[in-house]
């Protein structure tokens, strides 16, 4: 008879995760599971079919109070055996008692309802190569980088921090006292992720940059080398000028290449920002939780940081 067990995975096997997470189309960052490892190290379930790995959940810990699950995955060939409802059950377990979310693809929404999630707001990715004339100040452009990131700031916005819309520079993020970083970020989620976002910053190929002005962040966007299209999250701002100067700044990071944008169309002014750069909507999952959304400030999440850790 089969045994299936139900285990913490290790590093080795969390890295794996992006490589189903992209046999399911869903694009992950190269580097993304080190910093998801970070968020909660033992927070990646894996299920094991008589030793090998067929089946995941990340079940991951934020604060005291809050939990975000992702990366719920039964591989093709077990489908439809019950695997995958037992790890989602181990997941929901380990969450017991916590607000939760999740970003449920269309195919298990109705699932999702049947556990007690509902409907926020829907996440569309948007994808493509930004164009069209800038709305404000001239943006930063890249010179002379390689897809995949650049190694120094200079290729992104020239060897002084650019004047942008309304006084607002753009300088690397990783230059901003973190603790300040950190309480921006805190606005747009649910509880503190410190240790994620430290990582978050420092992962290959990343580009970092926030919008800055009188010693106050106005801004903050993250481009990351992916699987497929470059993917820009989060995008925080506080105009659409802004996000539209951070977006230009960051793709000139890999230019003339496609980049990707997970939007919450509940924020119609970059659902707007988006159209207007010729970006097109290739994929749609809804942002759902077990009680009411949660306290953040949605009209400045241009771009939600990740689908799989929230």
């Amino acid at each position: 008879m089969a045994t299936f067990e139900i285990g913490t995975a290790s590093a080795n096997e969390a890295r794996q995760l992006a490589d189903w997470a992209d046999d399911e189309g869903w694009n992950p960052g190269i580097s993304d599971w080190r910093a998801f490892l970070s968020a909660d190290p033992t927070g990646f379930l894996i299920g094991r079919l008589d030793g090998e790995a067929v089946a995941s959940i990340s079940a991951v810990r934020y604060g005291t109070d809050y939990g975000f699950l992702g990366f719920y995955i039964a591989r093709p060939s077990v489908r439809g055996q019950g695997y995958g409802i037992q790890v989602w059950r181990a997941g929901m377990a380990r969450l017991a008692g916590r607000h939760l979310g999740l970003d449920g693809v269309v195919e298990q929404q109705d699932n999702y309802r049947r556990s007690g999630f509902r409907t926020a707001w829907n996440h569309v990715r948007y994808e493509g190569v930004p164009g069209g004339a800038p709305s404000g100040s001239t943006p930063a452009s890249a010179s002379g980088s390689a897809p995949g990131g650049v190694d120094d700031l200079e290729d992104v916005v020239g060897p002084e921090a650019v004047e942008e819309v309304g006084g607002v520079r753009l300088v690397d993020a990783r230059t901003v006292p973190f603790d300040q970083l950190a309480a921006y970020d805190r606005r747009f989620f649910p509880a503190p992720r410190d240790a994620f976002l430290a990582t978050w910053l420092s992962l290959p190929g990343q580009v970092a940059l926030a919008a800055v002005r009188d010693g106050d962040i106005h801004g903050f966007g993250v481009l990351r080398p992916a699987r497929g299209a470059s993917r820009i999250g989060p995008l925080y701002a506080a105009s659409t000028d802004i996000a539209e100067t951070l977006v230009r700044a960051l793709s000139g990071a890999v230019p003339g290449t496609a980049v990707a944008i997970d939007v919450p169309d509940v924020n119609r002014p970059s659902v707007r920002l988006m159209e207007r750069l010729g970006l097109t909507p290739t994929f749609e999952v809804a942002r759902m939780f077990t009680g009411p959304g949660p306290e953040v400030d949605l009209p400045g999440i241009f771009a939600t940081t990740s689908l799989e850790l929230g």
